[in-house]
């Protein structure tokens, strides 16, 4: 029997094959002859359906289950070559459309599926170097002043007379300062741009007020170390992710056009 054949093999396995393969090539296969009256469930057929149950359920079909997708396909499968022999998709504008979506994803997946050559990468990461430059990394610690401007140019000159850090600043919950933090992890905690703010100080002095997404503050920077330009081969992936991403829609649009160059269109508009 088919189904104690399924069940005798290392189901999950076969599942997770099933399933990246049905990811990977959808459902691709030739569509049947729809004036046969012969149709086959064959193991191929059955590992797509559970495959799909798989993809869905996040589980693998208990054999019962198995027996269920295989009885809808069959009822699919009568009922479409059923309206093929009777021409039910001829002019169907909501066919048409499942069919461009289908054709789209599949033009869609195989544009994604190019891979770029290394001069056409190499020009791509020359255009814009500064993006992909690994982050400087700063070490510093912060008063934080409120959010009035001038009551915290206020707190900060007493700051600079010698007040201790803890009568010149106002309580928040933030850290009092970070430690060789780059910029993701210091923008993270006090805002985009507090970063770039700290690198414009001097070294080893209070000075400010530095705004932050919080208000104001007073920065003691002890170090900064300042960031390293990358070459191609350390940010590959991340300039190769950058580059399918902007070019999708030009690559879409060529792989159109490599269609419709297949074809002859005449256009009669009504007088």
């Amino acid at each position: 029997m088919l189904l104690r054949s399924i069940v005798r093999e290392p189901l999950m396995h076969f599942l997770l094959a099933g399933a990246a393969l049905f990811v990977a090539l959808g459902w691709r296969d030739a569509s049947p002859d729809p004036a046969s009256r012969s149709i086959v469930v064959d193991e191929e057929a059955v590992g797509r359906l559970a495959a799909n149950w798989a993809q869905t359920w996040r589980r693998a079909p208990t054999p019962v289950e198995i027996d269920g997708l295989i009885r809808e396909y069959i009822r699919e499968e009568v009922y479409y070559r059923e309206a093929k022999r009777l021409g039910l998709d001829e002019n169907d504008s909501v066919i048409r459309r499942r069919l461009r979506a289908k054709m789209e994803y599949l033009a869609a997946a195989e544009v994604e599926s190019s891979v770029p050559d290394e001069a056409t990468l190499q020009a791509w990461f020359a255009r814009d170097p500064a993006r992909y430059a690994a982050s400087g990394k700063v070490s510093f610690t912060q008063v934080y002043l409120g959010s009035d401007a001038k009551a915290a140019a206020l707190r900060i000159a007493a700051l600079g007379r010698g007040a201790g850090a803890a009568a010149a600043g106002v309580s928040i919950a933030l850290p009092s300062g970070m430690d060789r933090a780059d910029r993701a992890a210091v923008d993270r905690v006090f805002g985009t741009g507090f970063f770039d703010a700290l690198a414009r100080q001097k070294k080893i002095q209070w000075a400010g007020p530095v705004a932050s997404g919080f208000g104001f503050h007073a920065v003691h920077v002890a170090a900064f170390e300042p960031g390293r330009a990358p070459v191609l081969a350390e940010v590959r992936h991340e300039v190769e992710n950058d580059w399918r991403a902007a070019t999708r829609a030009a690559r879409e649009a060529s792989a159109f056009q490599t269609l419709l160059d297949g074809y002859t269109i005449r256009i009669e508009k009504p007088e």
